[in-house]
């Protein structure tokens, strides 16, 4: 078996978040096929210490946590002129632990994961840049909503990011993103796609169920995601209230961990914020309809394929559409009367959004299973033909 460097902006485990879900997936892909040597950041003190269930994948763990302040960041930034998103990644520890690595095992293949970590892909080795998404897309649209100095900022970021990108893409063995419209905007990118694990996120599966809160719209995410916050408080000022002079029995439901104070504003009568949850499955079960209302979004949205693979009916802002086969599976609306009457049709129609939530599944299945999406990657890594027959 070779080994693998595996470098990781957050720690990819417990897989509870976008960003996580992907990189502990990929991560056990190559596991199975590689002796894995992961160095990554902790934004969590919790996540420093890497449970044993995860462990046990990996030949080697090196998790250093993040303590670079945003504003020594933006300093060091500004004074070496480089992005800040690269600036706050870079630690003297994190170099150290890849020389280590390297000095210490026959590493084949270094796999980096967000685009942070380009700045540690070693030479003399092959190298498989993650980008997931095109950061420099995501900042170009900050500075087109801000004002000031903070416009100057994003667009700064977005232009320094954008050079970043086509860099590390002309000098690494292959550069990946999340779907054709990402890839399209970096020359010789190409696409690796999410993907779902249909076993867990089944209706069928065994899980614990959310009772007694009646008709739900549910949205879930990080609630401390910019994205996310405007998403949800746009849906609860322009949306719902619209759906609930239909529907007035219905309620929406903000699922995920760290809302910010803006999120937690927004509980009352007709919004519940759960704030962390062991598990969303059972929020998702117990949704009439789930939404993603994003005003801004990269990539493929593992909300949507979640809720799609729990045959939940789906309205999606065209950016939470974007990247998805969705065609015949889930709602695509625009604006807050495109999502109101949306979501109000398929809560007035029950055995529509029934069949709509079972189409969403029979797609999930047809097309995101994990191990699919993650074939290409066996190529990517150099293995042979009988490497990967025994894999």
């Amino acid at each position: 078996m070779r080994d693998i460097l595996f470098l990781a902006h957050r720690a990819p485990f417990p897989p509870d978040r976008g960003d996580r879900i992907r990189s502990f997936h990929v991560l056990s892909h190559l596991a199975r096929r590689a002796r894995v040597h992961l160095v990554a950041f902790a934004d969590d003190p919790r996540d420093a210490q890497v449970p044993p269930a995860f462990a046990g994948m990996l030949a080697s763990c090196t998790i250093v946590p993040r303590g670079k302040s945003p504003a020594r960041a933006a300093i060091e930034a500004l004074a070496q002129g480089r992005a800040v998103s690269l600036a706050a990644f870079d630690d003297a520890r994190v170099h150290a632990a890849v020389r280590d690595v390297m000095a210490r095992h026959p590493v084949a293949v270094a796999y980096a994961f967000s685009g942070q970590m380009a700045q540690y892909l070693p030479a003399g080795v092959r190298r498989v840049m993650d980008f997931v998404d095109a950061d420099s897309a995501k900042f170009a649209a900050y500075a087109a909503k801000a004002r000031g100095p903070m416009r100057w900022m994003m667009a700064r970021e977005a232009r320094l990011l954008a050079r970043w990108e086509r860099e590390v893409t002309a000098r690494v063995d292959a550069s990946l993103f999340v779907s054709a419209a990402e890839a399209a905007l970096v020359p010789g990118a190409r696409v690796l796609e999410n993907g779902i694990d249909a076993r867990r996120f089944d209706p069928a599966a065994v899980f614990v169920p959310v009772v007694g809160q009646g008709r739900l719209i549910v949205f879930t995410g990080q609630m401390d995601y910019r994205p996310n916050v405007e998403a949800v408080v746009a849906f609860a000022r322009d949306i719902l209230p619209q759906v609930r002079a239909v529907h007035p029995d219905v309620r929406f439901a903000i699922v995920g961990r760290a809302p910010t104070a803006a999120v937690r504003a927004l509980a009352s009568e007709a919004v519940l914020v759960t704030g962390e949850v062991p598990d969303v499955r059972g929020w998702l079960a117990a949704a009439a309809v789930a939404v993603a209302p994003l005003m801004l979004a990269r990539g493929v949205q593992n909300k949507v394929l979640e809720a799609m693979a729990m045959a939940r009916p789906v309205v999606a802002s065209p950016a939470a559409a974007q990247g998805i086969d969705h065609a015949g599976t889930i709602g695509v609306a625009e604006g807050a009367a495109g999502g109101a009457a949306a979501v109000v049709d398929l809560l007035s129609d029950r055995d529509g959004a029934a069949r709509l939530g079972q189409a969403a599944r029979a797609r999930v299945l047809a097309r995101y299973d994990w191990d699919a999406c993650l074939a290409p990657l066996d190529a990517l890594i150099g293995m042979s033909t009988d490497e990967r027959a025994a894999a």
